[in-house]
Parts: structure tokens; sequence; C-alpha cells
């Protein structure tokens, strides 16, 4: 199982260095309702505990998601008020079939939500489940019963990831004359 030795995210806060709230979509596609309830509850409650301000938009699928969380992040359509996210979260669930479509759909949005990260530069929580059955995704949704909450381990990522953002000022590196700097 997938959760045996994962970390702990719980110091992840939703507010920023300076005091507001971190802005966070919460995208979601629409496939396999009952799981996808699960996912969107678990990174709403997590969210919530940390006093982010998010919002959750849903989308037809998880093909979808990438494109989804551009527009989130850059300020285009799906943010509500002023103003761009700072992170998304991206939630989806896509269960093996008897085709090859299963490979396709995940390989774009997992490539594409990537992609929209680096081009923006804003972490984007994955919580795409890409299952053998639809027995794996209900026991990853966070729902009664469940082992996992994909989706508040999802949320609590793209949390940790704004956090380590706010903090490069503390952060050490090396710099290119071979010295360690604190940037």
């Amino acid at each position: 199982m997938a959760g045996s030795g994962a970390p702990s995210l719980n110091s992840a806060a939703g507010r920023r260095p300076g005091g507001g709230p971190w802005r966070v979509a919460v995208v979601a596609s629409l496939w396999h309702a009952g799981v996808m309830d699960g996912l969107v509850a678990g990174a709403s409650r997590a969210l919530a505990a940390a006093g982010a301000e998010f919002w959750v938009t849903r989308v037809p699928g998880a093909f979808e998601l990438p494109l989804a969380a551009k527009w989130a992040l850059t300020g285009r359509g799906v943010a509500p008020g002023p103003g761009p996210a700072d992170t998304a979260v991206a939630l989806g669930v896509v269960i093996r079939g008897g085709t090859p479509h299963f490979e396709y759909v995940c390989q774009a949005a997992a490539a594409g939500l990537a992609q929209v990260a680096l081009e923006t530069a804003k972490p984007i929580g994955f919580g795409l489940l890409t299952c053998d059955d639809e027995a794996q995704a209900i026991d990853r949704a966070g729902l009664a019963g469940s082992r996992e909450d994909k989706g508040a381990e999802a949320a609590q990522a793209a949390l940790a990831m704004l956090n380590l953002a706010g903090e490069a000022g503390r952060v050490p590196r090396w710099s290119n004359r071979a010295r360690f700097e604190i940037w």
C-alpha cells in the first residue's frame, strides 16, 4: 500500500508568511462521483483546518485537469474574485478498463499537471488516483472505511510547497561559486 512510509505534512499552514490566507483552487473531475466526493471532502477538510481560502471547480474528467489548473493559477476564469490562485489541488480518478485509454488519459493528465506547475512556477497538489479497479479507488478516497485520504494528502502537499516557497529566504543552497549561501 502506498500510504506506508508517507511523510507527515501536518505543519503545512494555510496562511502566507505575511498573514493572509493562501488562495487554493481545487479542480476536481466529475467521473466516479462517490470517490470524487470523498477526495473533495478530504481536500476541503485539510484546507479548512489549515485556514486556507479555497474553492472547488468541477471539470468533465481527468484529461481536463491541467487546463483548469492553469486557468486557476493564472486567473483565467476559474478563480473567483480578483487575481489568480496561489496553488491548485488536482483531484481525479481513472480506473483501468479493457483498452489503452487508461494509459493515455493518465499520462496526459500527469504530464499536463507537471507542465502547468513548471510553467506557472506554482505548486499543484497531485490527487489523481490511477487505479486498477473501483475497490482500490474507494480505499484511497477518504471515505468511511478507506485506508487513505488522497484528497487531504494532495491539499497538504500543495500547502507544504507554498510554505517552502514562502520561506525561500531561509532555505540553504549552494551558489555557483561552490560555497554555501542562504537565499
